[in-house]
């Protein structure tokens, strides 16, 4: 089983250290460090290159959100969840343009914490269960430009392929659909990944419904 390396940053130094020792816990998962502010929580990133780091949003000196922000900028490779009290729709949304890509409330149960850091680290994008149902309502609410005026720099058929990323539709899918190999679909996808600034499909996915495509 492949081991995740794991940075913990959290302003709470208890509550820092209770995850500490169940990560520390937990097969496959090491703890390479801790911070107790977003300006630690960046430079020992950089530094210490984990594959996930666990970060609060309400910290010191630099908050979550920016921290999340220059850490995936730097090393878009490091997978950032948020692990945090707020709920609020501004600060899940702007955690995921941040490049977050997880996001759990601290009422989460231990179990939820292990699994979701394990889901990062293998590259997923996870939302705990009361902040999926509001990405959920958020998308079916959102009412912004028309999809046509959006995203000028895509051609036609990346345009397409990003509409059915933003329906939830995986690789597979659009390409039998569009009667595309996968490999083509992937380099489709990247390529939209790139014109859109977005470091992953949850990024992809906001900007995409926000703009009335999917």
């Amino acid at each position: 089983m492949e081991t995740h390396r794991v940075l913990v940053a959290d302003d709470h130094e208890d509550f820092r250290r209770g995850l500490e020792a169940l990560l520390a816990a937990t097969p496959a998962l090491e703890v390479v460090g801790t911070a107790g502010d977003g300006a630690m929580a960046v430079a020992l990133a950089l530094d210490l290159q984990p594959d996930v780091v666990l970060m609060d949003l309400h910290m010191p000196r630099v908050n979550g959100i920016d921290a999340t922000a220059q850490i995936v900028r730097s090393s878009p490779h490091i997978g950032v969840l948020v692990l945090t009290m707020m709920d609020d729709e501004e600060s899940v949304f702007a955690a995921v343009r941040a490049g977050a890509r997880g996001y759990l409330l601290k009422g989460a149960r231990r179990g939820e914490i292990v699994r979701a850091v394990q889901a990062v680290g293998a590259g997923e994008v996870i939302f705990g269960p009361g902040i999926a149902d509001r990405v959920m309502t958020y998308f079916s609410s959102a009412r912004t430009r028309p999809a046509a005026d959006a995203f000028p720099d895509l051609t036609e058929r990346e345009r397409v392929v990003l509409a059915m990323i933003a329906a939830g539709e995986e690789n597979g899918e659009i390409a039998r659909r569009l009667g595309l190999s996968i490999k083509t679909v992937r380099n489709h996808a990247s390529n939209i990944f790139t014109k859109l600034q977005v470091a992953h499909r949850a990024q992809a996915i906001v900007k995409a419904r926000e703009a009335g495509l999917g």
